[in-house]
C-alpha cells in the first residue's frame, strides 16, 4: 500500500463523542506505524426547525429547535496492512457515522 492514503470522515451530533472517536483512530493509526494528518474540523451544519406549540388556539405561538451536525476529517498516509486490520477491529460508540474512502 505504498503511496496510498485512507480518508476517514466522521459525523456526529455530540462533539465530545466525535472527538473521543477521532482520538482513538489517531492513536491506533500511529501505534501501527502510519502517519496521520488531522483531525481537521469541518464546518458544523445547523438545521433549524420551527413547530407550532399548540395546534388549536395559539396559532402564533411557535417553538424552535436546532440540530447541529459536527464533522471531522482524517487522512492516514501510507497505511500498512496492520493499520487496516487494527482499524477494522476498532469499536466506535453509537451515534458516530463513519465514511472511509481508500
Amino acid at each position: 500500500m505504498v503511496g496510498q492514503r485512507i480518508r476517514i470522515r466522521l459525523k456526529a451530533y455530540d462533539y465530545r463523542v466525535l472527538d473521543q472517536s477521532t482520538g482513538e483512530i489517531v492513536e491506533t493509526a500511529r501505534r501501527t506505524g502510519a502517519q496521520v494528518a488531522g483531525p481537521i474540523p469541518l464546518p458544523t451544519i445547523k438545521n433549524k426547525y420551527t413547530v407550532l406549540r399548540s395546534p388549536h388556539v395559539d396559532k402564533k405561538s411557535r417553538e424552535a429547535f436546532e440540530i447541529r451536525t459536527h464533522k471531522r476529517l482524517l487522512d492516514i498516509i501510507e497505511p500498512t496492512a496492520k493499520t487496516v486490520d487494527e482499524l477494522k477491529k476498532l469499536n466506535l460508540p453509537a451515534g458516530v457515522d463513519i465514511t472511509i474512502k481508500i
